[in-house]
C-alpha cells in the first residue's frame, strides 16, 4: 500500500479532545487505502516545562540527561494517539526513537539524523499494523543514548520519514491553514499560497516565517518530497492548505511569492578595523566560535587604510558577541576604535523564484521603502531574496508596502 507520513504539532496535540480530532484525520487515509505513519509533537507547552524542570534541576545539566527527559513529552503524545486509534478500530502502534530505530549524529539537543532504516515498521505494516505513530524530535546515537533534533525537530522527522519510506505526501498539521504571502496579523489582505516552490520556503523559513522549520525545508527540497502545511482546526479538502513542491509544478507565480520579516534583529558595526587580508576571516571565526549567528554583512570603502565592518546578527546574541570581540581585542588579536550596536533594527525581506528572470524588483522595493520615509540601513541581495535592515518601527509599515506594491493579494 502506498505511505501517507502525517505530522502533527503540539497545537494539533494540545488535549485530548485534539488528539481526537487528530486521529478522526489518520482515520481518513486509512480508510483511502493509506498506510500512515504519524509523527507527533509534545502536547502544546510540555517541552517547555519540561526543560524548565531540567533548568531548575541542574543549570549546567549533562546533555545526555537532558534528552532523556526532554524527549519523554512525544513519547506520551505517541501512546496516546495510538490507543485513540485503537479505540476507534484501526490497527496502531506506538514507536519511539530508538526503537525504529531512528539513527541520529551524538550531538544531544541538536542532533542530526543519518539513517532511518524502514525495516521494522514495514514488517508491522506487512503484518496488518495500519498506523505507525512515531515519537518525533527524537532518535538514538551511535552510544545508544536518546537525541533530541532541537527545537521543531518534529517537521524535520516527519520529512525524514517520508524520504526513508517514498511516502506520497508528508502532511504537516498546525494551527494554520497553510504559506501566506506575509504574516496576516501584520497584513489583513495577506493570501494563502495554493502552492510555493521549495527554495521560496527555504528563504522565508529562514527569514523568520515560522511555519515550518529550516531544517525539514532542506531536507524535503533533497529528497523532493511533497509537503502540504494544513490547519487541524479546519475542514479538510484535497485542495486544502499549501503544496510545498518543486519549481517546475508550479505553472505561473508573482514575480515576490512573499514578504518575511524578522523583529528580533539588532546592527553591529566594528569601528575602525584594519583593511588588510584575512581581517574578515579573523572577526566572523571570533563569532562563530563564540556561537554567533551573522547575517547581513556590509565592509565601508576604506580610508587610509582603516575600515568598518557592518553586521546583523539576533538580538538575543548581541551579549555573546561583545564579549567575544572584547576578548579579542584584549589579547591583540584585533585591533578596532569601538563597536556601535543599534538594538532597535528588523529585517524585511521579500522572496520569489520570479526573480531570476525579472529585472527591476531591488529597484521597486527601495522605492516603496524611500516613499513611505523608510531608511535603509543594510541590503543583502541573493538570487531570489533582497532584504534590507530598517528601524524596527517602521517593520509592520514596511511590510504592508511592500505587499501593496507587489500585489501580492493577486493570485499570479
Amino acid at each position: 500500500m502506498p505511505v501517507l507520513v502525517m505530522k502533527f504539532g503540539g497545537t494539533s496535540v494540545a488535549n485530548l479532545d485534539r488528539i481526537k480530532r487528530a486521529a478522526k484525520r489518520v482515520g481518513v487515509e486509512v480508510a483511502k487505502g493509506y498506510d500512515v505513519i504519524v509523527i507527533v509533537s509534545a502536547m502544546s507547552g510540555k517541552t517547555n516545562e519540561l526543560v524548565g524542570w531540567v533548568n531548575e534541576t541542574s543549570p549546567l545539566f549533562d546533555a545526555r540527561e537532558y534528552d532523556a527527559v526532554v524527549s519523554s513529552g512525544e513519547n506520551v503524545t505517541a501512546g496516546l494517539m495510538a490507543l485513540t486509534l485503537q479505540e476507534m478500530d484501526v490497527p496502531a502502534r506506538s514507536w519511539q526513537g530508538w526503537q525504529v530505530p531512528v539513527m541520529t549524529t551524538s550531538a544531544h539537543s541538536s542532533a542530526r539524523i543519518e539513517d532511518i532504516p524502514p525495516e521494522n515498521i514495514m514488517a508491522k505494516f506487512g503484518e496488518g499494523m495500519r498506523v505507525a505513530v512515531v515519537a518525533g524530535f527524537q532518535g538514538i546515537s551511535p552510544e545508544g543514548r536518546i537525541t533530541t533534533l532541537g527545537r521543531g525537530g518534529s517537521d524535520t522527522t516527519a520529512v525524514a520519514f517520508a524520504a526513508a519510506f517514498g511516502a506520497e505526501r508528508c502532511d504537516i498539521y498546525t494551527d494554520v491553514d497553510g504559506v501566506y504571502t506575509t504574516d496576516p496579523r501584520i497584513c489583513s489582505k495577506a493570501r494563502k499560497l495554493e502552492k510555493i516552490a521549495f527554495e521560496e520556503m527555504l528563504e522565508l523559513a529562514s527569514l523568520g516565517a515560522k511555519v515550518l522549520q529550516t531544517r525539514s525545508v532542506e531536507l524535503a527540497m533533497r529528497y523532493k518530497v511533497k509537503l502540504r502545511v494544513l490547519s487541524s482546526f479546519e475542514e479538510q479538502t484535497d485542495e486544502a492548505g499549501t503544496l510545498v513542491c518543486d519549481e517546475e509544478e508550479i505553472m505561473e507565480s508573482n514575480v515576490v511569492a512573499g514578504v518575511a520579516y524578522s523583529r528580533d534583529e539588532a546592527k553591529m558595526t566594528l569601528i575602525s578595523v584594519a583593511d588588510r587580508p584575512g581581517i574578515a576571516s579573523i572577526i566572523f571565526g571570533c563569532l562563530s566560535d563564540a556561537g554567533v549567528n551573522v547575517d547581513m554583512i556590509v565592509q565601508n570603502i576604506s580610508e587610509e587604510g582603516r575600515t568598518d565592518m557592518t553586521y546583523s546578527l539576533p538580538t538575543d546574541q548581541v551579549k555573546r558577541a561583545e564579549q567575544a570581540l572584547a576578548e579579542l581585542k584584549d589579547s591583540g588579536g584585533l585591533n578596532f576604535a569601538d563597536l556601535d550596536v543599534d538594538m532597535d533594527v528588523a529585517k524585511v525581506s521579500v522572496v520569489g523564484i520570479g526573480m531570476r528572470s525579472q529585472s527591476g524588483v531591488a529597484a521597486k522595493m527601495f522605492k516603496v521603502l524611500s516613499d513611505d520615509g523608510v531608511n535603509i540601513k543594510v541590503i543583502t541581495t541573493s538570487e531570489i531574496k533582497i532584504s534590507v535592515l530598517i528601524d524596527r518601527k517602521y517593520m509592520e509599515l514596511a511590510v504592508q508596502a511592500l505587499h501593496d506594491a507587489f500585489e501580492l493579494e493577486k493570485t499570479g
